[in-house]
Formats: structure tokens, C-alpha cells, sequence
């Protein structure tokens, strides 16, 4: 039976926005990965870790993998908290002293 990871891949560092990403499903490898003997190149026997599916909804996802016979596990996004910001926060510090050089 294969395994399948059902994931939302997390935004690059050079994405900004709300842009939604749909759902991944990704199969698990099922054999190690080794050196080719000839030329060293690394390879596994199975070929289904190379598919990757994409879903708009985690639900739709799920239905597949089930409809399939998958044996799958649904890694929820971990959504980070922004710390309202505000203009007077600036204010709130002490000014630094200037000082000024006459000559």
C-alpha cells in the first residue's frame, strides 16, 4: 500500500501577499535511494515519490486518497500570528541625544 503526504507548502521567502496555495499530495518513497554502480547517480526503484498532486481543497485531497486505497497523513499548516503595528509605537522610545559640533 502507498503512503501519501497531504500537505499546503508554506510561501517562499520571495512571495508577499495573501496569495492562497492549493493542497499537495505527495507520495512517500517506498525503497532507499542508492548510487547507480556506472555512473554514481542517485536513483530509487519506485517512481511514484516523483508525482505530485494538487488539490484546491484539503477535503478533496482526502476524498482521493481514500477513493485510492492511499495510506495517507494530512500535515495542517502552521498559520504565524503578526503583532499589530501601529505609527505612535515609534514615539513610545527615547530620543537619542544629538550632538552638535561647532567649529
Amino acid at each position: 500500500m502507498a503512503r501519501a503526504r497531504i500537505f499546503k507548502p508554506a510561501k517562499t521567502a520571495m512571495q508577499s501577499g495573501a496569495r492562497a496555495r492549493k493542497w499537495v499530495l505527495a507520495y512517500e518513497p517506498a525503497t532507499r535511494r542508492q548510487a547507480e554502480a556506472l555512473m554514481g547517480w542517485i536513483s530509487a526503484e519506485d517512481t511514484l515519490n516523483e508525482v505530485q498532486l494538487h488539490f484546491q481543497t484539503m477535503e478533496e485531497a482526502v476524498a482521493f486518497a481514500t477513493k485510492n486505497g492511499l495510506d495517507y497523513t494530512v500535515i495542517r499548516p502552521q498559520y504565524s500570528t503578526e503583532k499589530p503595528k501601529s505609527e505612535a509605537s515609534g514615539a513610545l522610545r527615547t530620543p537619542t541625544e544629538r550632538v552638535s559640533i561647532a567649529a
